[in-house]
């Protein structure tokens, strides 16, 4: 089974006014001992995305250094820190991210598998039982569920499964299991114990990232 670590954390640029900013964001956060990232811009174009996840790469590579407290999702000859692309399986190639994380209304997961091939890491976006139980027969590595709890980070998300929408997915799959949507230091104890492997955070990180990070990991040991 794919080993996830306990936080996964999701660098949205719609947060940020410049690639700078991103960069250091995603650097505080991993100083806090996260080791799986994922890099989303829902608004960019193909140039600008890509220009940014060069410079998010390279950034992390000049940066990383291992925490002690983190739960760290690695294998001997990989690289410490993850990085996936949001929804597109070609820039992922081109910036030489370690994955693709996909939502129902993108490419299907066995047509970025066929892109992106066996070894980088494929996640697709569940918010419901049905949608759950497709995902777990394709090719994916990890399926993500929610939102958990109601989020602002969308605007127009899915309606809410709540902590008994975790236990259920718990339930359709073996695959590792990523729990989003609304999830802070508060709560991210109770979606752990819910049956979720790893739980994918926005908001909670944007303040003080590295402090916030630390926290996480503290709460979910």
């Amino acid at each position: 089974m794919l080993p996830l670590p306990r936080l996964y954390a999701i660098v949205d640029a719609g947060f940020f006014s410049s690639t700078a900013e991103l960069v250091t964001f995603a650097e505080l956060v991993v100083a806090g001992g996260c080791r799986l990232l994922q890099y989303r811009n829902k608004s960019g174009n193909a140039r600008q995305m890509l220009e940014q996840a060069r410079e998010l790469k390279r950034g992390l590579s000049q940066s990383q250094n291992p925490h002690p407290v983190a739960k760290c999702a690695t294998r001997v000859g990989q690289p410490s820190v993850r990085l996936i692309m949001n929804d597109r399986a070609d820039l992922c190639l081109v910036a030489e991210f370690d994955g693709v994380h996909v939502g129902q209304d993108d490419l299907s997961p066995e047509s970025v598998r066929g892109i992106i091939g066996p070894d980088r890491w494929l996640g697709v976006s569940t918010h419901n039982p049905d949608q759950l139980a497709r995902a777990d027969k394709t090719s994916a590595d990890y399926l993500a569920i929610g939102p958990v709890f109601a989020t602002s980070s969308k605007e127009t998300p899915d309606p809410v499964v709540g902590l008994e929408g975790v236990r259920r997915a718990r339930q359709l799959t073996r695959k590792p299991l990523v729990a989003i949507g609304g999830i802070t230091r508060a709560n991210a104890a109770s979606v752990i114990e819910a049956g979720a492997d790893s739980v994918a955070v926005i908001s909670d990180l944007l303040r003080e990232p590295r402090k916030s990070a630390e926290e996480f990991f503290r709460v979910l040991r």
